[in-house]
């Protein structure tokens, strides 16, 4: 099964010398289940010729807001919108659940009471309360009306999303390992942006092991599920 990697931002220079970019991070998170992926930098305008040119879609994080102007986001929204209606099967992190959330007429806003930096504990539907990093302050706040909410945190009511068979989108980040988030913390340490006592608490709890393991099983199941007729 062919995924196409849709790559929204691009990593730190300093985190990519060391633990590769986005693509690299789903390939490593997903590498165990049979996929094959072509990788796709939308951001840099760079898209599939065709929605059916992957067997299904995911949608990386970003450095960007969903409801920012920039030139590859209402393309990115046309192709989602196009993958929907054909029931080709999409992914979605953080920007990306944002993002697919937007395009089929949810809303997103930055969210008022701040950041969510490092593991985070998310009660998921039928699993319980599974532990994740984040890193975002948008989220959506707005629903779109095919999605049925999955997962959630007391920071996050929409923490995850399902669309039927055609999307399943999570708004922390299971492709972020320990050492990526780590260096991440240590070169945004801002006080001016960011709380310092989160920050480190949040290079504490990345000394222990999370369950992005469990989330890759959850995405490899969906976009392996049979899918319904159109």
């Amino acid at each position: 099964m062919k995924i196409g990697l849709l790559i929204c931002g691009h990593a730190l220079k300093q985190v990519a010398d060391t633990h590769g970019d986005y693509a690299e991070w789903f390939k490593q998170l997903l590498g165990d289940y049979g996929f094959t992926f072509d990788t796709y930098y939308v951001v840099d305008m760079e898209f599939p010729k065709d929605v059916h040119d992957a067997d299904g879609w995911l949608l990386s994080g970003s450095p960007h807001g969903a409801y920012e102007d920039h030139p590859f986001i209402p393309p990115l929204e046309d192709f989602v919108r196009k993958a929907y209606a054909e029931h080709i099967p999409m992914v979605g992190i953080c920007f990306g659940h944002q993002l697919i959330a937007q395009a089929l007429g949810g809303k997103v806003e930055k969210f008022d009471k701040g950041w969510a930096v490092g593991r985070h504990d998310y009660k998921f539907e039928g699993h319980g309360d599974i532990a994740l990093n984040a890193w975002h302050q948008d989220q959506v706040i707005q629903v779109p009306e095919d999605a049925k909410v999955i997962a959630s945190s007391d920071f996050c009511k929409y923490a995850g999303l399902v669309y039927g068979d055609r999307a399943y989108t999570i708004q922390p980040h299971p492709e972020f390992s320990n050492p990526v988030i780590s260096e991440y913390i240590t070169l945004r340490r801002n006080p001016e942006v960011y709380d310092d006592d989160m920050m480190l608490q949040a290079l504490e709890y990345a000394k222990i092991d999370n369950d992005s393991d469990k989330l890759a099983d959850e995405i490899a199941a969906f976009f392996k599920q049979p899918r319904k007729a159109k």
